[in-house]
Protein backbone atom coordinates (compact mmCIF):
# COMPACT_ATOMS: atom_id res chain seq x y z
CA UNK A 1 0.00 0.00 0.00
CA UNK A 2 1.75 3.14 -1.22
CA UNK A 3 2.10 6.12 0.77
CA UNK A 4 -0.19 9.33 0.41
CA UNK A 5 2.43 10.80 -2.40
CA UNK A 6 0.92 8.07 -4.59
CA UNK A 7 -2.33 6.82 -2.80
CA UNK A 8 -5.06 8.31 -0.91
CA UNK A 9 -8.39 7.40 0.56
CA UNK A 10 -11.50 8.94 0.42
CA UNK A 11 -14.45 9.70 3.17
CA UNK A 12 -17.45 7.90 4.54
CA UNK A 13 -20.45 9.42 4.15
CA UNK A 14 -22.27 7.79 6.54
CA UNK A 15 -25.43 9.88 7.03
CA UNK A 16 -27.75 10.06 10.57
CA UNK A 17 -30.70 7.76 10.80
CA UNK A 18 -34.08 9.62 10.52
CA UNK A 19 -34.96 8.58 14.05
CA UNK A 20 -31.80 11.08 15.70
CA UNK A 21 -32.58 14.11 16.82
CA UNK A 22 -29.84 15.60 13.88
CA UNK A 23 -31.93 14.63 11.30
CA UNK A 24 -34.82 17.19 12.31
CA UNK A 25 -32.18 19.99 11.90
CA UNK A 26 -32.97 22.53 9.12
CA UNK A 27 -31.58 21.36 5.37
CA UNK A 28 -31.53 24.33 3.34
CA UNK A 29 -28.23 26.14 3.37
CA UNK A 30 -29.70 29.57 4.78
CA UNK A 31 -31.86 27.52 7.40
CA UNK A 32 -28.78 25.76 8.70
CA UNK A 33 -26.80 28.82 9.83
CA UNK A 34 -30.17 30.74 11.01
CA UNK A 35 -29.27 31.90 15.31
CA UNK A 36 -26.13 29.21 14.98
CA UNK A 37 -23.96 30.58 18.20
CA UNK A 38 -19.99 29.83 17.55
CA UNK A 39 -19.64 30.64 21.31
CA UNK A 40 -21.88 28.03 22.44
CA UNK A 41 -21.49 25.68 19.92
CA UNK A 42 -23.75 22.40 20.23
CA UNK A 43 -25.21 19.36 18.31
CA UNK A 44 -28.54 18.07 18.27
CA UNK A 45 -28.18 14.77 19.94
CA UNK A 46 -30.60 11.69 20.15
CA UNK A 47 -32.83 11.85 22.88
CA UNK A 48 -30.71 10.61 25.88
CA UNK A 49 -27.55 9.88 25.15
CA UNK A 50 -25.86 12.41 26.36
CA UNK A 51 -26.65 10.85 29.69
CA UNK A 52 -25.57 7.71 28.92
CA UNK A 53 -21.67 8.29 29.17
CA UNK A 54 -20.09 11.27 30.01
CA UNK A 55 -16.77 9.95 28.67
CA UNK A 56 -16.39 7.09 26.52
CA UNK A 57 -15.49 3.26 27.70
CA UNK A 58 -13.98 1.69 24.29
CA UNK A 59 -12.31 -1.61 24.54
CA UNK A 60 -11.83 -4.40 21.58
CA UNK A 61 -14.79 -7.10 21.20
CA UNK A 62 -13.58 -9.05 18.50
CA UNK A 63 -11.46 -9.15 15.06
CA UNK A 64 -11.07 -10.98 12.18
CA UNK A 65 -8.06 -11.78 9.86
CA UNK A 66 -9.81 -9.14 7.22
CA UNK A 67 -8.03 -9.47 3.93
CA UNK A 68 -4.89 -10.31 1.75
CA UNK A 69 -3.36 -7.13 1.53
CA UNK A 70 -4.38 -3.46 3.08
CA UNK A 71 -7.80 -2.65 3.85
CA UNK A 72 -8.46 1.01 2.65
CA UNK A 73 -11.87 1.51 3.42
CA UNK A 74 -14.77 0.02 5.66
CA UNK A 75 -18.46 1.07 5.99
CA UNK A 76 -21.62 0.24 7.96
CA UNK A 77 -24.48 0.04 5.98
CA UNK A 78 -27.61 2.50 6.68
CA UNK A 79 -29.50 0.08 8.93
CA UNK A 80 -26.68 -1.02 10.68
CA UNK A 81 -26.91 -4.92 9.94
CA UNK A 82 -23.58 -5.38 8.01
CA UNK A 83 -19.95 -3.86 7.86
CA UNK A 84 -18.48 -3.61 3.98
CA UNK A 85 -14.91 -3.68 3.91
CA UNK A 86 -12.71 -3.15 1.26
CA UNK A 87 -8.90 -3.80 0.47
CA UNK A 88 -6.14 -3.59 -1.89
CA UNK A 89 -6.57 -6.58 -2.79
CA UNK A 90 -9.33 -5.66 -4.91
CA UNK A 91 -12.19 -7.36 -3.09
CA UNK A 92 -15.46 -6.49 -1.19
CA UNK A 93 -15.99 -8.15 2.03
CA UNK A 94 -19.44 -8.35 3.88
CA UNK A 95 -19.36 -8.72 7.79
CA UNK A 96 -22.31 -9.39 10.30
CA UNK A 97 -22.31 -7.37 12.71
CA UNK A 98 -23.95 -9.30 15.16
CA UNK A 99 -22.06 -12.12 15.35
CA UNK A 100 -18.84 -10.14 13.87
CA UNK A 101 -18.49 -13.08 10.92
CA UNK A 102 -17.85 -13.00 7.66
CA UNK A 103 -20.45 -13.29 4.99
CA UNK A 104 -19.64 -13.05 1.27
CA UNK A 105 -17.57 -11.71 -1.20
CA UNK A 106 -18.05 -9.03 -3.72
CA UNK A 107 -15.52 -8.96 -6.44
CA UNK A 108 -14.12 -12.32 -5.93
CA UNK A 109 -15.07 -13.33 -9.50
CA UNK A 110 -14.36 -11.92 -13.27
CA UNK A 111 -16.65 -8.60 -12.72
CA UNK A 112 -14.70 -7.15 -9.66
CA UNK A 113 -11.91 -4.66 -9.85
CA UNK A 114 -8.45 -5.27 -11.64
CA UNK A 115 -6.85 -3.18 -9.25
CA UNK A 116 -7.03 -2.43 -5.47
CA UNK A 117 -9.96 -0.17 -3.80
CA UNK A 118 -9.38 3.05 -2.43
CA UNK A 119 -13.43 3.66 -1.09
CA UNK A 120 -16.24 1.83 -0.38
CA UNK A 121 -19.65 3.14 0.45
CA UNK A 122 -23.52 2.62 1.15
CA UNK A 123 -26.39 3.96 -0.22
CA UNK A 124 -29.17 4.89 2.44
CA UNK A 125 -32.08 3.08 0.63
CA UNK A 126 -29.83 0.29 1.80
CA UNK A 127 -29.86 -1.21 -2.14
CA UNK A 128 -26.55 -1.09 -3.70
CA UNK A 129 -22.62 -0.63 -2.57
CA UNK A 130 -20.33 1.64 -4.06
CA UNK A 131 -16.59 0.90 -5.02
CA UNK A 132 -13.96 3.14 -6.50
CA UNK A 133 -10.82 1.68 -7.62
CA UNK A 134 -7.25 2.19 -9.27
CA UNK A 135 -8.19 0.76 -12.26
CA UNK A 136 -10.23 3.97 -12.93
CA UNK A 137 -14.01 2.35 -12.51
CA UNK A 138 -16.30 2.76 -9.89
CA UNK A 139 -18.67 -0.46 -9.60
CA UNK A 140 -22.56 -1.01 -8.56
CA UNK A 141 -22.79 -3.70 -6.12
CA UNK A 142 -26.18 -5.70 -4.83
CA UNK A 143 -25.37 -6.91 -1.72
CA UNK A 144 -28.19 -9.15 -1.93
CA UNK A 145 -27.04 -10.94 -4.77
CA UNK A 146 -23.46 -10.45 -4.64
CA UNK A 147 -23.08 -9.32 -7.96
CA UNK A 148 -21.91 -6.38 -10.11
CA UNK A 149 -24.51 -4.45 -11.64
CA UNK A 150 -23.16 -1.76 -13.01
CA UNK A 151 -19.87 -0.23 -14.18
CA UNK A 152 -19.10 3.24 -14.37
CA UNK A 153 -16.22 4.54 -16.90
CA UNK A 154 -15.16 8.00 -17.32
CA UNK A 155 -12.46 8.79 -15.35
CA UNK A 156 -9.25 8.96 -16.65
CA UNK A 157 -7.00 8.06 -14.01
CA UNK A 158 -7.55 5.98 -10.49
CA UNK A 159 -10.43 6.64 -9.07
CA UNK A 160 -9.93 7.34 -5.01
CA UNK A 161 -13.46 8.59 -3.83
CA UNK A 162 -16.83 8.44 -4.22
CA UNK A 163 -19.94 8.88 -1.97
CA UNK A 164 -24.01 8.17 -2.62
CA UNK A 165 -26.15 11.28 -2.13
CA UNK A 166 -28.85 11.10 0.59
CA UNK A 167 -31.87 10.07 -2.35
CA UNK A 168 -29.48 7.34 -3.47
CA UNK A 169 -30.24 8.36 -7.14
CA UNK A 170 -26.78 9.83 -7.94
CA UNK A 171 -23.11 8.83 -6.43
CA UNK A 172 -20.26 11.32 -6.96
CA UNK A 173 -16.58 10.19 -7.87
CA UNK A 174 -13.45 11.89 -7.40
CA UNK A 175 -9.84 10.72 -9.44
CA UNK A 176 -6.12 11.41 -8.42
CA UNK A 177 -6.30 13.94 -11.39
CA UNK A 178 -8.84 16.02 -9.42
CA UNK A 179 -11.81 15.32 -11.74
CA UNK A 180 -14.72 15.15 -10.13
CA UNK A 181 -18.31 13.06 -11.67
CA UNK A 182 -21.51 12.67 -11.17
CA UNK A 183 -23.54 10.02 -12.54
CA UNK A 184 -27.29 8.69 -12.34
CA UNK A 185 -27.67 5.54 -10.58
CA UNK A 186 -30.87 4.63 -12.83
CA UNK A 187 -28.61 4.52 -16.01
CA UNK A 188 -25.51 4.32 -14.94
CA UNK A 189 -24.30 7.50 -17.36
CA UNK A 190 -22.10 10.24 -16.00
CA UNK A 191 -24.78 13.57 -16.09
CA UNK A 192 -22.08 16.27 -15.06
CA UNK A 193 -17.92 16.42 -14.30
CA UNK A 194 -16.03 19.32 -13.01
CA UNK A 195 -11.93 19.35 -12.55
CA UNK A 196 -12.11 19.81 -8.96
CA UNK A 197 -8.70 20.41 -7.96
CA UNK A 198 -5.44 20.82 -9.59
CA UNK A 199 -3.90 18.11 -7.44
CA UNK A 200 -5.75 14.77 -6.30
CA UNK A 201 -8.99 14.92 -4.86
CA UNK A 202 -9.19 12.69 -2.20
CA UNK A 203 -12.51 12.80 -0.89
CA UNK A 204 -16.02 13.79 -1.59
CA UNK A 205 -19.25 13.93 0.64
CA UNK A 206 -22.80 15.29 0.14
CA UNK A 207 -24.67 17.37 2.45
CA UNK A 208 -28.24 16.17 4.17
CA UNK A 209 -30.50 16.86 1.41
CA UNK A 210 -27.82 16.62 -1.12
CA UNK A 211 -28.02 20.00 -2.97
CA UNK A 212 -24.43 20.97 -2.17
CA UNK A 213 -21.23 18.31 -1.92
CA UNK A 214 -17.56 19.14 -1.15
CA UNK A 215 -14.30 18.11 -2.02
CA UNK A 216 -10.94 17.86 -0.32
CA UNK A 217 -6.97 17.39 -2.23
CA UNK A 218 -3.65 17.57 -1.91
CA UNK A 219 -3.59 20.87 -2.77
CA UNK A 220 -4.65 21.67 0.86
CA UNK A 221 -8.19 23.03 -0.45
CA UNK A 222 -11.59 22.08 0.72
CA UNK A 223 -14.30 23.09 -1.98
CA UNK A 224 -18.08 22.84 -2.06
CA UNK A 225 -20.05 22.80 -4.70
CA UNK A 226 -23.70 23.23 -5.78
CA UNK A 227 -24.93 19.92 -7.39
CA UNK A 228 -27.62 20.53 -9.61
CA UNK A 229 -25.40 22.96 -12.05
CA UNK A 230 -21.39 22.45 -10.16
CA UNK A 231 -21.28 25.85 -9.41
CA UNK A 232 -18.36 26.22 -6.58
CA UNK A 233 -19.54 27.88 -3.69
CA UNK A 234 -17.10 27.98 -1.34
CA UNK A 235 -13.22 27.51 -0.80
CA UNK A 236 -11.87 26.87 2.67
CA UNK A 237 -8.31 26.81 2.92
CA UNK A 238 -7.43 24.98 6.27
CA UNK A 239 -4.15 26.54 6.86
CA UNK A 240 -0.98 28.83 5.84
CA UNK A 241 0.88 26.30 4.94
CA UNK A 242 -1.53 24.44 2.87
CA UNK A 243 -1.23 20.87 4.04
CA UNK A 244 -2.67 18.11 2.28
CA UNK A 245 -6.80 17.29 3.21
CA UNK A 246 -6.91 13.64 3.36
CA UNK A 247 -10.30 13.82 4.34
CA UNK A 248 -13.36 16.23 4.30
CA UNK A 249 -17.28 15.43 5.60
CA UNK A 250 -20.22 17.08 6.52
CA UNK A 251 -21.56 16.49 10.24
CA UNK A 252 -24.68 14.69 11.10
CA UNK A 253 -26.79 18.23 11.32
CA UNK A 254 -25.32 19.62 8.06
CA UNK A 255 -23.81 22.75 9.40
CA UNK A 256 -20.40 21.99 10.15
CA UNK A 257 -17.33 20.34 8.03
CA UNK A 258 -15.27 18.03 9.45
CA UNK A 259 -11.66 18.31 8.25
CA UNK A 260 -8.37 16.47 8.61
CA UNK A 261 -4.88 17.13 7.24
CA UNK A 262 -1.09 15.94 6.92
CA UNK A 263 -0.47 18.39 10.08
CA UNK A 264 -2.04 16.24 12.41
CA UNK A 265 -5.17 17.62 12.47
CA UNK A 266 -9.10 17.29 12.49
CA UNK A 267 -10.72 21.08 12.11
CA UNK A 268 -14.34 21.49 12.28
CA UNK A 269 -15.35 24.72 10.60
CA UNK A 270 -18.04 26.81 10.61
CA UNK A 271 -18.30 26.73 6.76
CA UNK A 272 -20.64 29.73 6.12
CA UNK A 273 -17.98 31.88 8.04
CA UNK A 274 -15.20 30.22 6.95
CA UNK A 275 -14.05 29.79 10.61
CA UNK A 276 -12.34 26.94 12.51
CA UNK A 277 -14.50 25.84 15.89
CA UNK A 278 -12.70 23.34 17.00
CA UNK A 279 -9.16 21.46 16.48
CA UNK A 280 -8.69 17.91 17.59
CA UNK A 281 -4.85 16.85 18.48
CA UNK A 282 -2.86 14.46 19.39
CA UNK A 283 -2.92 11.95 16.64
CA UNK A 284 -0.41 11.07 14.11
CA UNK A 285 -0.66 12.22 10.30
CA UNK A 286 1.83 13.00 7.92
CA UNK A 287 1.25 10.48 5.06
CA UNK A 288 -1.98 8.46 4.93
CA UNK A 289 -5.25 10.22 4.07
CA UNK A 290 -7.11 9.06 6.98
CA UNK A 291 -10.82 9.47 7.74
CA UNK A 292 -12.29 11.20 10.83
CA UNK A 293 -15.72 10.86 11.78
CA UNK A 294 -18.72 11.45 14.08
CA UNK A 295 -20.07 9.10 16.42
CA UNK A 296 -23.62 10.25 18.20
CA UNK A 297 -24.68 6.86 19.49
CA UNK A 298 -23.65 7.88 22.88
CA UNK A 299 -22.46 11.46 23.67
CA UNK A 300 -20.50 13.65 20.65
CA UNK A 301 -17.53 12.15 19.72
CA UNK A 302 -14.86 12.30 16.89
CA UNK A 303 -13.29 9.29 16.22
CA UNK A 304 -9.94 8.74 13.85
CA UNK A 305 -7.26 6.07 13.70
CA UNK A 306 -3.23 7.60 13.81
CA UNK A 307 -0.23 6.55 12.48
CA UNK A 308 1.23 5.74 15.66
CA UNK A 309 -1.18 2.70 15.26
CA UNK A 310 -4.01 3.94 18.14
CA UNK A 311 -7.86 4.53 18.15
CA UNK A 312 -8.22 8.44 19.15
CA UNK A 313 -11.37 9.65 20.34
CA UNK A 314 -12.25 13.23 21.00
CA UNK A 315 -15.42 15.25 23.02
CA UNK A 316 -17.06 16.82 19.90
CA UNK A 317 -17.31 19.99 22.25
CA UNK A 318 -14.51 20.45 23.96
CA UNK A 319 -11.75 19.41 21.73
CA UNK A 320 -10.31 16.94 24.42
CA UNK A 321 -8.59 13.63 23.57
CA UNK A 322 -10.72 11.36 25.97
CA UNK A 323 -9.26 8.30 25.01
CA UNK A 324 -6.56 6.70 22.87
CA UNK A 325 -6.11 3.08 22.31
CA UNK A 326 -3.37 0.86 21.33
CA UNK A 327 -4.88 -0.81 18.01
CA UNK A 328 -2.07 -3.56 19.28
CA UNK A 329 -0.10 -2.99 15.57
CA UNK A 330 -2.82 -2.08 13.23
CA UNK A 331 -2.19 1.02 11.39
CA UNK A 332 -5.52 2.32 11.22
CA UNK A 333 -6.08 4.77 8.37
CA UNK A 334 -9.46 3.71 7.87
CA UNK A 335 -13.04 3.79 10.76
CA UNK A 336 -16.57 4.25 11.09
CA UNK A 337 -19.17 4.19 13.22
CA UNK A 338 -21.96 2.05 13.65
CA UNK A 339 -25.06 4.60 13.07
CA UNK A 340 -27.15 3.14 16.01
CA UNK A 341 -24.95 1.30 18.43
CA UNK A 342 -21.57 2.14 20.16
CA UNK A 343 -19.77 0.32 17.70
CA UNK A 344 -16.45 1.29 15.92
CA UNK A 345 -15.07 -0.37 13.19
CA UNK A 346 -11.42 -0.19 12.20
CA UNK A 347 -8.99 -1.73 9.20
CA UNK A 348 -4.99 -2.37 9.56
CA UNK A 349 -3.30 -0.91 6.73
CA UNK A 350 -0.07 -3.61 7.91
CA UNK A 351 -0.58 -7.08 8.07
CA UNK A 352 -2.31 -8.95 9.21
CA UNK A 353 -4.84 -6.55 7.50
CA UNK A 354 -7.16 -7.25 10.26
CA UNK A 355 -10.97 -5.69 10.78
CA UNK A 356 -11.50 -4.79 14.70
CA UNK A 357 -14.58 -3.97 16.37
CA UNK A 358 -14.26 -1.79 19.63
CA UNK A 359 -17.55 -1.40 21.58
CA UNK A 360 -18.18 0.29 24.81
CA UNK A 361 -17.01 -1.59 27.81
CA UNK A 362 -20.55 -1.77 30.11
Amino acid sequence: MMSAENETYGASCVLPDSGDAAATAPTSAAADHQGNDDNAFKMPMPPGSAAKHKHPSYCLKGEVPGHKSSVASLKFSANGDYLVSASADRSLKLWDVRSFQYMQTLGGTSEGHTNGINEVVCSLDGKLIGSASDDKTLKLWDPNSNSCVKTLQEHESNVFCCCFNPQSNLIASASFDGAVHLWDLRTGKPLKAVRAHGDPTTSVDFNRNGSHFITSSHDGFVRMWETGTLHLVKTLITDDDNPVVGHAKYSPNGKYILTSSFDSTHKLWNYEKSKVLRRYTGHHNESYCLNANFSVTSGMWIVSGSEDKSLCIWSLQTSELVQKISTNGDLVICTDCHPKENIIATGSLLKPFTIKAWKTCD
